[in-house]
């Protein structure tokens, strides 16, 4: 069992993962450094740090800084267990092959029961459309902050629904692998006080010429996170937030209602897998450079 655990960073998604470790085993020696003052360290602050010798490290800043938090986690550890949360960084970058350390990518909506069954269900199927949706009114997403300071506002600090709202691009590519670009609009369009990106409207194509729709954005007064999908024989419908599926095979209809489930949950089982070294599921550091690959690609199309 893991014993001692470094949280990089101390704002609302550290808070979670560090509620969730504790709730896991509330033996565990937890350190919690705020990004700003591990950004100010010099080399007897990172000699503590080794002293401390964290089984498991969780980088949970700003993705602008993610880059940075890898490279010292490089330099001053190895043989070290890292979840990076989502984004891997906050653009692309070319890396080595070789790490001292073991890393994966926060995605925790891969531990979702109903992006797991749409996996595994529509695998070796013939698929026609994907239509993925999501939407969210960022005021109610930290309602004891003002939203025009969170990080998810500021294009200094990684915000942006591109980069915030990424697990949508993260499960698409994790079930179709790749994903041809065909148009994208990626902008602000709403009267929110950020100097970010609101939405993202993107078409493409998958292998087997599967066409996907996905459209993302966070000025939505109506919450909703959905998933459509229509191939030979079958079409389903997914609820995220209902934890419900629809599923017509032929002339059968099946509606299939999951066990109570949220969204803290899929923090607990990623920790889980962690601890446990059960990897299947988790997204790994290549598919987290492949999705800022795509990430690239859309910001390039959207300028075209």
């Amino acid at each position: 069992m893991i014993k001692r655990i470094l949280i990089i960073g101390s704002g609302s998604i550290a808070k979670k993962h560090q509620k969730v470790l504790n709730n896991i085993n509330n033996n565990i020696k937890l350190l919690i450094i705020p990004t700003r003052k591990i950004n100010q360290y010099k080399q007897k602050d990172f000699n503590g740090l080794i002293n401390f010798d964290p089984e498991y490290i969780l980088v949970c800043s700003p993705s602008t800084y993610h880059y940075k938090h890898f490279q010292l986690i490089e330099k001053y550890f190895k043989r070290k267990t890292v979840l990076i949360e989502k984004p891997l960084f906050s653009n692309y970058r070319k890396l080595k092959n070789k790490f001292k350390n073991q890393y994966f990518i926060g995605y925790n909506l891969r531990f979702h029961p109903i992006i797991k069954f749409v996996k595994n269900y529509i695998k070796g199927k013939k698929i026609y459309f994907a239509k993925v949706y999501c939407s969210s009114y960022l005021p109610n997403w930290r309602k004891e902050k003002n939203y025009s300071n969170t990080v998810t506002s500021n294009k200094n600090l990684g915000g942006g629904v591109l980069l915030e709202l990424s697990h949508e691009l993260d499960y698409l590519l994790w079930i179709f692998k790749k994903i041809k670009i065909l148009n994208v609009v990626n902008k602000k369009v709403s009267d929110l006080k950020i100097n970010t990106d609101d939405i993202l409207s993107l078409n493409g194509m998958a292998v087997g010429k599967t066409l996907i729709n996905l459209t993302i954005n966070f000025f939505s007064r109506i919450q909703n996170r959905e998933i459509f999908i229509d191939g030979k024989n079958f079409s389903l419908h997914a609820n995220i937030l209902k934890n419900s599926i629809t599923l017509i095979e032929g002339k059968k209809k099946k509606n299939l209602k999951f066990k109570k489930f949220n969204m803290q949950k899929t923090y607990t089982n990623e920790n889980l897998s962690i601890i446990n070294r059960n990897f299947r599921d988790i997204c790994t550091i290549k598919e987290g450079i492949d999705l800022l690959k795509l990430i690239s690609k859309i910001k390039k199309k959207n300028e075209n």
